[in-house]
């Protein structure tokens, strides 16, 4: 009996290792992604994700800053996070509303 079992185990493996790498392209755990606020500047400033990923803003600064896209609008804080699933594809520019004349813009590019 156990010998069966190893065999179907055996071509179960077989098979999917026949699968298209294309056929499982879309198919992969969402991740997060981490940008800190620090020193009136996010890091990194620029980011590129997949589909169905999320960013995660990390407050790590004496100031308050908050981050504008769209609709969308964090807390203004000194401390904390603001995390965000970006469902569709595009480029997001943000920014904080207070610090904007410093040059504190950041991007996310989700593919």
């Amino acid at each position: 009996m156990s010998r069966a079992i190893l065999s179907w185990g055996s071509i179960a493996a077989t098979a999917l290792a026949l699968v298209p790498a294309a056929a499982l392209a879309g198919a992969h755990a969402a991740s997060s992604h981490t940008v800190r606020l620090e020193h009136f500047a996010f890091g990194p400033s620029t980011l590129s994700i997949r589909r169905g990923e999320s960013v995660t803003w990390v407050w790590h600064d004496s100031r308050e800053h908050n981050v504008t896209f769209n609709s969308v609008r964090s807390r203004t804080q000194v401390h904390g996070a603001f995390t965000v699933r970006f469902t569709r594809p595009g480029t997001f520019n943000y920014r904080c509303t207070i610090h904007i004349s410093e040059g504190m813009r950041g991007r996310i590019i989700v593919h």
